[in-house]
């Protein structure tokens, strides 16, 4: 979801075409019907159109789209409010498809321009500012309730929207994307929401806060985006045998049923920690991002064991340890890594499991026979000089294994220490990078 701008080069043909009425007027039909019904919908631009030409006025039942941004309204004159002018806009348009309001409005006036013309709607987005709960409680009609005069939607977009309670709408049949940015959230109102909305494809929750507990159950559902902020420490469960993409910010305890066809997936818990993870055989799984400050290590063993068959993968997780003891990465066999994952071609790898798979150990078995079958890409950061030659007999290793390695990028991040080690592991590395420079760079 994005801000939409437009118009700006057909409002300049305007003020060029308003210059010299005769020319505008000899302006051909067709053309004044591919400006006004397929490059605009700034409402601005729009109003302007319908004051300079009767030529133009006449087009403009027939556009489809309208936008008004934030600002639309900053110098208004005269005695008709912001409710009032998009009212009157969207009445003298006969089938309206789409509607875009980052603009202030009321409830009373969204339920006004959507009992006109929400049967057409096919795409509404809107920037709600509804988010405290003293406006949520002195709002009538409530701005979520309106919605449901828009029963043919196919796509809807809400900003800063307040979803504390259910929601007073009846099922809609034809939406297939929900995007909502900014929400406050309540988990009994979410779940009534969505139960709404049983044909959605596309699913957004972006910067929720309020959730303690989400489950999704839509059964058509494709891709899912989900960021959740506060503790980190919701809980999720979804059932959605059609799931592709699938990103969870936010959540401790997942549990996913129905991954057949999941082909990206990313999880991450920046504020707190993800204690459970529950998937199964992932065996259409291409991309696996996993990345949080701790994860339990039974849940990254889990992750790396259902994902055998991941093309790409992205770990970056700095510590382990089942409660509030941060641990580093038990030790992680290099060979017995690749062996599990013979389908890899792009690994990036964080300080935490490199060091993991440089222990002395870890090295052991490898012999004339191993390969590391279709690894192309590696990056790799590096945030400590310990077991400096450790790491260097890795890094020597992903060279002299890789049998199709093409790149291998190393990050020295935030190197902090004392020891005289750092800054002769530091030239071992640019020694590495000088030998191998077709295909290592430093970061």
């Amino acid at each position: 979801m994005s801000p939409r701008g437009g118009g700006e080069a057909t409002l300049g043909l305007v003020f060029k075409v308003h210059s010299n009425l005769h020319l505008m007027e000899s302006l051909p039909d067709a053309l004044v019907h591919t400006i006004l019904l397929s490059y605009m919908n700034n409402a601005r631009d729009v109003a302007i159109c319908n004051c300079v030409s009767k030529c133009w006025k006449d087009v403009m039942p027939y556009i489809s789209r309208l936008y008004f941004p934030r600002n639309c309204f900053d110098n208004l004159s005269g005695s008709d409010s912001p409710d009032e002018i998009v009212l009157r806009m969207v009445s003298s348009i006969e089938r309206l498809e789409e509607l875009v309001v980052y603009s202030p409005f009321s409830g009373a006036g969204l339920s006004s321009w959507l009992s006109v013309m929400g049967s057409s709607l096919r795409q509404l987005e809107l920037r709600m500012d509804n988010l405290t709960e003293l406006q949520g409680c002195l709002e009538s009609p409530f701005k979520l309730d309106c919605i449901s005069f828009a029963k043919n939607l196919e796509s809807l977009k809400l900003w800063g929207v307040l979803i504390t309670q259910s929601p007073k709408w009846e099922v809609f049949q034809k939406l297939k994307n929900l995007e909502i940015v900014g929400a406050r959230l309540d988990d009994l109102a979410l779940s009534a929401l969505l139960t709404m909305c049983p044909y959605l494809t596309n699913l957004l929750l972006l910067g929720c806060e309020g959730v303690r507990s989400v489950s999704i159950d839509l059964q058509y559902l494709e891709r899912c985006k989900l960021d959740f902020y506060g503790f980190g420490n919701c809980s999720f469960s979804m059932n959605s045998p059609k799931i592709e993409v699938l990103e969870v910010q936010g959540c401790s305890w997942i549990r996913v049923r129905g991954t057949e066809y999941l082909k990206n997936l990313s999880i991450a818990n920046n504020a707190g920690r993800v204690y459970m993870v529950d998937f199964g055989k992932l065996v259409a799984l291409e991309f696996l991002s996993i990345r949080g400050v701790q994860w339990c290590w039974d849940a990254i063993c889990n992750m790396l064991q259902w994902a055998s068959e991941v093309k790409h993968l992205f770990m970056k997780v700095e510590f382990t340890g089942d409660f509030e003891v941060l641990q580093p990465f038990p030790e992680f066999d290099f060979v017995e890594f690749f062996n599990n994952h013979p389908k890899l071609q792009k690994f990036d790898i964080h300080g935490a499991m490199f060091a993991a798979l440089c222990q002395k150990n870890s090295l052991k078995r490898i012999n004339r026979g191993f390969v590391i079958p279709c690894l192309e890409e590696v990056a790799i950061t590096i945030r400590s000089p310990l077991n400096a030659e450790q790491k260097m007999s890795t890094l020597e290793s992903f060279i002299k294994f890789g049998k199709y390695l093409k790149a291998m990028t190393i990050k020295i991040l935030q190197m902090k220490s004392n020891h005289s080690s750092a800054d002769d592991f530091f030239d071992e590395i640019c020694r590495f990078r000088y030998m191998n420079r077709k295909i290592v760079r430093i970061e």
